[in-house]
């Protein structure tokens, strides 16, 4: 199902590993996709735990020269661009080509903010997360990490 209209997906209140898998099937299939509002993404796990484990990632670099990589992405949307490309072989050209078709933002920019949203009901929290269980909002993790 080759489509040439982009899929406009608002991520408020999906959760990043869901939301990002089915993404990544969708531009394998040669799908656009355009993502807004990635700053209110939710992880599960606690706020604390979710920020340990992006401080021991930001630790991972090149001893003797880190501006060879890795690259430590700290904007919500570059995060989860991050995360869908990390489900990917994206160093095979299909993939290349399909990354090219995923655009992602914070908020939502004039071109996008007229247009029809969707939303992924498999990927929301209040439908996958069971209830009194802790969840992390990206935008806030990610003014704390940088």
């Amino acid at each position: 199902k080759m489509l040439s209209a982009p899929v406009i997906v608002d991520c408020r209140g999906h959760l990043l590993g869901r939301l990002a898998s089915i993404v990544a099937k969708e531009l394998l299939c040669g799908q656009y996709v355009v993502l807004v509002r990635c700053e209110e993404i939710n992880i599960s796990g606690s706020f604390i735990r979710n920020k340990l484990l992006f401080m021991s990632y930001l630790r991972k670099k090149m001893n003797t020269n880190p501006s060879k990589g890795p690259y430590h992405f700290r904007s919500p949307a570059r995060m989860v661009w991050r995360t869908i490309r990390a489900m990917m072989q994206h160093k095979i050209a299909r993939c290349q080509a399909s990354l090219e078709r995923l655009k992602v933002f914070e908020g939502i920019p004039p071109p996008y903010d007229k247009k029809k949203r969707m939303v992924v009901p498999e990927a929301l929290r209040v439908t996958r997360l069971r209830p009194g269980r802790r969840f992390t909002n990206l935008g806030r993790m990610c003014s704390e990490v940088g």
